[in-house]
């Protein structure tokens, strides 16, 4: 029910029913936002919550609960979770909230003004990208599309990631245009230079590392 309304909503969703899963998908910090259940069968919530932080896992965690007690939120609370929702819940509130820790994350992303992978730099107040001290020119998508890219440095991003953050959902933006966009930085930022920084990722997506 969950993933049906978040996806009504825009959001690029992946469902595990067991704790273990849902552990291995959390530490690929590839989210935005995970939503956490308490009970789940193999390892609960808390600890799942407990083991992202300690993985060094840093994505903001809604935590769900049938449990309302104090000593439970603050459970929850210490062991890295930034929100907390008793069922049952109103799905307005927890959109509202979902949205909230969105923003939050949003605007620590934002509080940065450049961002580097190798020699390769990229400043959001000039709108400039220097590899070395070569200047870049991008158009604004093709800039949009790096941006995204070195602020997940190291980390496989999908062709719906990309679409969903980049192109902002628009349906025109079918995977082809993923390609199409990544060929052309591959053309500006890599080629004729010394080492590749963008690669692909076979069957899952792409990634940009020094």
């Amino acid at each position: 029910m969950l993933r049906r309304v978040l996806t009504e909503e825009h959001h690029t969703v992946d469902l595990a029913h067991e704790g273990g899963r849902g552990l291995e998908l959390a530490d690929s910090d590839t989210y935005d936002l995970v939503i956490l259940d308490v009970m789940l069968p193999g390892m609960d919530g808390i600890e799942i919550c407990r083991q992202m932080r300690a993985d060094g896992v840093h994505t903001p965690v809604l935590m769900l609960t049938a449990r309302g007690a104090v000593e439970d939120r603050v459970a929850g609370l210490n062991a890295g979770a930034d929100d907390y929702l008793t069922k049952p819940f109103a799905m307005e509130e927890l959109l509202a909230r979902v949205n909230a820790l969105l923003r939050r994350r949003d605007r620590e992303l934002d509080t940065g003004t450049e961002l580097h992978v190798g020699d390769l730099s990229l400043d959001l107040i000039r709108h400039e990208v220097r590899r070395g001290s070569d200047v870049i020119e991008l158009t604004a998508k093709e800039f949009a599309l790096l941006e995204y890219l070195m602020r997940h440095a190291g980390q496989v991003l999908t062709r719906t990631q990309i679409i969903d953050h980049v192109w902002r959902y628009d349906l025109d933006a079918l995977s082809n245009v993923v390609d199409a966009y990544i060929h052309y930085l591959r053309d500006k930022i890599d080629r004729g230079f010394g080492k590749r920084l963008i690669k692909t990722v076979r069957g899952v997506g792409y990634k940009i590392e020094a």
